[in-house]
């Protein structure tokens, strides 16, 4: 498995809200000097990160609080997450998911990126994405387009659009997004601007209790 999956971790991690961070607390200031400035670079970014335009969003898009993931459709980690935030969105009605389309794991993930992002001009983003979500297994480029026959896309015109500056585009600035932020790793995700993975190999994304931050975010807002 490659390193850039491995475990599924991010490199930075953000300060944690009410009252100090942990690493501080744990008494380890060079990971609460990162945690810092992971929270200062996604408090620079909180446009680009919540509110673009161009991000495909799930949920409420309305939401009080906003979960953000940086996601392929390679990576076994992001796919066993997936249930979580599942059962998230039907729970709780405020959360607005943002996924920011990330292929790091090679080219396969690239044109399954690619046509997550076209197939939005079919109105079939949620049915595509939840379904490569839920393939198990090597993607091949005839698994990404039969995966979109399958969930109701005209393959035909999503080839067409994948291949539009506007979709080159926005990979591009979720690339450049992730560079800002520190982010090389999948799954990545942010509560608001709160990065929820931790820089400690032992902090992965399985162990992140989405429910508990969800409602630390609510929490925080209201003070």
């Amino acid at each position: 498995m490659t390193s850039f999956c491995r475990r599924g971790v991010l490199l930075i991690a953000a300060v944690l809200a009410l009252g100090g961070n942990a690493a501080a607390q744990s008494g380890d200031p060079a990971k609460a000097i990162l945690e810092a400035a992971a929270d200062k670079a996604a408090a620079a970014k909180v446009g680009e990160l919540l509110r673009d335009p161009t991000s495909p969003v799930l949920g409420n898009a309305s939401g009080d609080v906003v979960l953000v993931k940086f996601v392929d459709y390679q990576c076994p980690y992001c796919k066993a997450v997936e249930p979580k935030l599942d059962k998230l969105l039907a729970d709780d009605k405020g959360v607005k998911l943002v996924v920011k389309e990330f292929p790091i794991l090679g080219p396969a993930s690239v044109v399954a990126a690619k046509a997550a992002l076209a197939s939005v001009g079919q109105g079939k983003y949620q049915a595509y994405h939840q379904a490569m979500m839920a393939f198990r297994g090597q993607l091949t480029n005839d698994i990404v387009f039969g995966i979109a026959k399958d969930v109701g896309l005209d393959v035909e015109r999503l080839r067409k659009d994948m291949i539009a500056p506007e979709i080159a585009d926005q990979l591009l600035a979720n690339f450049n997004l992730s560079r800002a932020l520190k982010i090389s790793l999948t799954p990545g995700y942010f509560v608001n601007t709160h990065v929820l993975a931790g820089v400690s190999v032992d902090t992965s994304s399985g162990k992140i209790d989405f429910v508990a931050e969800v409602a630390a975010a609510r929490k925080s807002a209201r003070q």
